[in-house]
């Protein structure tokens, strides 16, 4: 993943937020809605691009394209900050591969713990039972 191309190819479209600010509103485009087209990067290799479109594919176009957007500021600059910083870590968080789980063993003193505790329960709940008359 080359960062540097990746920054470059990314669009920004700028639209008007929604939400509180009354006029200021109405009249700043102050939302920011980043645009990054996946399968024709040059910043990523084959198996990323393939990596990033079987995880991300609930959030990807038809075509391919990741679409992020912010107006958490009422500042556009401040929002396109905020939507590249959440774009890297997206794609940073999405490109790791994760580690294979191996399966292990409980050991011997982890069993009787688990059965010591088991049983202490057990006998918790039945002294709570009225005693038995004959």
């Amino acid at each position: 993943m080359r960062t540097d191309i990746l920054l470059n190819e990314l669009t920004f479209k700028a639209t008007r937020s929604s939400g509180a600010g009354g006029q200021h509103v109405n009249k700043v485009a102050s939302r920011i809605e980043l645009s990054f087209d996946i399968p024709n990067s040059q910043g990523l290799t084959k198996v990323e691009k393939e990596r990033l479109e079987a995880k991300l594919a609930s959030r990807l176009t038809k075509e391919g394209i990741l679409l992020l957007s912010c107006s958490d500021s009422r500042s556009q600059h401040k929002n396109k900050a905020i939507a590249i910083e959440r774009f890297l870590e997206l794609i940073k968080e999405n490109l790791k591969v994760k580690k294979a789980r191996k399966k292990t063993k409980p050991s011997k003193s982890a069993i009787e713990k688990r059965l010591k505790s088991k049983k202490e329960k057990a006998l918790k709940k039945a002294n709570r039972k009225p005693p038995k008359i004959n």
